[in-house]
Parts: structure tokens; C-alpha cells; sequence
């Protein structure tokens, strides 16, 4: 399976959906590696564990946008997305800007998300 700009540019689109609906932990926990981990803009670490215990209780995103994406092959079966992503609480806070960079592996013929990246774009 090869995978393709379309198929991961839905399922980011999807992610972000779910974090905006309260269901981030479920979604990300289906979609992870047992060995995936995140490092979130601040510099945090986290598991696919943690982010399936905690992300469902996470406060959640009012909108999001997402453009410029990229795909970069990194195997035969894997492929890394970079994009930029802007999103909003819906509070008086300032919107949250970054870079992210998710890669991906064919895994029993379904894309699975093996390491997510942020960086931020404001600093």
C-alpha cells in the first residue's frame, strides 16, 4: 500500500475534528502504533497511553484550519505529512499556530500514526 497525500491529509482533517469534539484520546488511541509518541509544542512527550487516557478529557478546539501540505516518502510503506495548522478555543486567548509533522506506516494494510511533531509558528 502506498500511501497517499489525500488518504493522510482525511485522516489529520479527521483528527482535528475530534479533537473539537471531545473524542482526541479515542481517535488517537485507535490510530497510534503501541510505540508512537507525540511531542506536543512545549515540549511534552507523550505515549500513545497517555494521549488515549487523557485527550477525551482535553479542552476542546471551536475551529481549525489546516493548509500547506506536504508529503514526504521516508519508506516503501511510510510517509511523513508536514502542514500547517491554526487553531481556536473560542476564548479571548491567542489562536494556536504551528507546523506539525505526522508519520505514517502501513500497518496490516492501514495507515497508523507513528510519531506527531509540533512546531510552533509564533515564537
Amino acid at each position: 500500500m502506498t500511501l497517499s497525500l489525500d488518504e493522510l491529509w482525511t485522516i489529520e482533517h479527521d483528527g482535528w475534528t475530534s479533537l473539537c469534539q471531545g473524542r482526541g484520546g479515542t481517535f488517537y488511541g485507535e490510530l497510534m502504533t503501541n510505540d508512537a509518541i507525540m511531542i506536543l509544542v512545549n515540549g511534552t512527550v507523550m505515549d500513545r497511553k497517555t494521549i488515549a487516557a487523557t485527550l477525551d478529557g482535553a479542552p476542546e478546539w471551536a475551529s481549525f484550519t489546516l493548509d500547506d501540505a506536504r508529503l514526504v516518502k521516508t519508506g516503501s510503506d511510510s510517509a511523513a505529512l508536514v502542514y500547517r495548522a491554526r487553531a481556536d478555543r473560542g476564548t479571548h486567548e491567542t489562536a494556536f499556530e504551528a507546523t506539525m509533522t505526522s508519520v505514517y506506516r502501513v500497518i496490516a494494510g492501514a495507515p497508523r500514526l507513528t510519531l506527531y511533531q509540533q512546531t510552533t509558528t509564533t515564537h
